[in-house]
């Protein structure tokens, strides 16, 4: 089978290049769209749900939320550990699934569980599913900056839950934006213990007359001249005057209790419990931004980037974005270390193979087909699913050394061959001896590059974290290799010729 395919290749070699040509855009093309990130992903398919039950305790969060939670979720099917947290005023559920299940096929498996469960939990409650994203997903965290001092830290959190975390959401590949810090504003009802004793009204009776007294509601339509005029009843809360108008009872002759007379009406921050600073000059506000599972990492983060850039010129005056944390310089770093290995992997092959046959054009055989090679192994990548980083390229790195080995000994073989010749041949003559000294060597340098290929075979046994971190090395090695046997008894002649 080999020789056969020795020899048509030789016969066929404007068919040959050109499917080399073929090969060298797909490569390229797939080498462009692979999604390139530091690290291989190596956190198992999750699902997180997150309960807020305001105010609580987490022995309460405990008893009425993370229990029920967790008790429904872990019939969710393929799901191998349920994890509950409880902390005061918020519940959350990890739900881990088998290796290879569909992070969305999870999400839905996950939200049908949380339908059923959702009458069991207390009133208000409501479980919500965590972004489509994994444990590598934070690539790019931000703050916010007032070095002039007119915005205090309630405002610059306004700017980034009403603004600049809308615009970034928004961006694609971005799965959530998280904030940090500052302070969030609210309404303060802070009431008087004394007069409400002395007018008989109680904290329950206040909170009823707050939430009854904010609200809109519609009062369907009337037609007057032959015009439709829609009816609503406006009764949104606006200002602290409207919070003190508010009407919370009466006394004995008839008038009326406003909130105003028992209460002290202010705005302040919400209660907060964390905090966050920058190289310790003080409090600022920050967002991170989480990458969608399976996106590109590094183009998100100039998606993002682009993005922050345009929004800073509708900040305030005073108000600048500063990058705490941007995992493209470590990205950059660990590709281009990589690219700098394979670069001068390719130079000391080529001047070797010059130096030792003294041949400048054979050695550009193999300046030729070990990139081809490395394309190769970039296309099954793409097909596959596996992004570029430090493991995967790594496997190509370590496989270059023997990649070549099949064009040497071929080459090599090609020239002892023309030296035994005597006389000048011609073209006929010529690919005679090429396809001679390729059958000669062409099947054992084929099954001895597949034999060192299949020497990775035990790391696709590896399990979990372990069988994550080591697969995309062994993948890409393994494909290297392969499309190294496959050039060598089809290419490598040609060109050689």
């Amino acid at each position: 089978m080999i020789e056969s395919i020795i020899r048509a290749s030789i016969a066929n070699r404007g068919l040959v290049l050109l499917l080399t040509l073929l090969l060298l855009g797909a490569g390229l093309h797939a080498l462009r769209a692979t999604p390139v990130d530091a690290i291989p992903d190596l956190s198992d398919p999750q699902v997180i749900v997150r309960a807020p039950f305001p105010g609580q305790a987490p022995q309460v969060v405990e008893s009425q939320v993370t229990y029920p939670l967790t008790t429904a979720l872990m019939a969710v099917p393929g799901a191998h550990t349920v994890r509950g947290f409880s902390m005061f005023g918020d519940a959350f559920i990890t739900v881990l699934f088998e290796e290879g299940t569909d992070l969305y096929w999870a999400r839905a498996r996950v939200l049908e569980y949380l339908s059923q469960v959702s009458a069991r939990l207390p009133d208000g409650v409501r479980a919500e599913l965590g972004p489509d994203a994994t444990g590598v997903g934070w690539v790019y965290k931000y703050v916010l900056v007032d070095r002039s001092g007119g915005t205090d830290l309630a405002e610059l959190r306004a700017l980034q839950d009403w603004f600049l975390k809308f615009e970034l959401q928004a961006v694609p590949g971005v799965s959530e934006v998280a904030t940090m810090g500052g302070q969030v504003r609210g309404y303060q009802v802070v009431p008087d213990p004394n007069r409400l004793r002395a007018l008989g009204l109680d904290l329950r009776q206040l909170r009823r007359a707050i939430q009854a007294n904010n609200a809109e509601t519609g009062g369907s339509l009337i037609e007057l001249a032959e015009a439709e005029y829609m009816i609503r009843a406006d009764g949104y809360l606006q200002s602290l005057d409207d919070l003190r108008r508010v009407p919370t009872g009466l006394v004995r002759d008839g008038t009326p209790v406003l909130l105003g007379d028992v209460a002290e009406v202010r705005r302040g921050p919400v209660a907060r419990r964390g905090m966050i600073e920058l190289d310790g000059q003080g409090e600022v506000v920050g967002g991170i931004v989480v990458m969608r599972h399976g996106e590109n990492a590094r183009a998100v983060i100039e998606r993002v980037r682009a993005r922050l850039d345009e929004l800073a010129g509708s900040l305030p005056d005073g108000v600048e974005i500063v990058t705490t944390y941007d995992r493209s310089g470590l990205i950059d770093a660990a590709v281009s270390n990589l690219w700098s290995k394979l670069l001068f992997e390719f130079i000391v092959v080529v001047l070797i193979i010059g130096l030792f046959l003294w041949h400048f054009r054979s050695s550009l055989v193999v300046l030729v087909s070990l990139p081809l090679g490395v394309l190769a192994a970039f296309i099954v990548m793409k097909v596959q699913g596996i992004n570029a980083n430090i493991m995967s390229l790594g496997g190509i790195a370590i496989s270059v050394g023997v990649m070549v080995d099949a064009a040497i000994v071929l080459i090599e073989n090609v020239h002892r061959h023309f030296e035994r010749e005597d006389e000048e041949l011609d073209e006929a003559r010529r690919w005679a001896v090429v396809e001679r000294a390729a059958l000669e060597v062409g099947r054992p340098i084929f099954f001895t590059l597949l034999l060192v290929a299949l020497s990775f075979l035990p790391v696709f046994a590896l399990q979990a974290q372990e069988g994550r971190l080591f697969a995309p090395l062994a993948f890409t090695k393994t494909y290297a290799m392969a499309a190294a046997a496959g050039l060598a008894v089809t290419l490598v002649p040609v060109l050689a010729g």
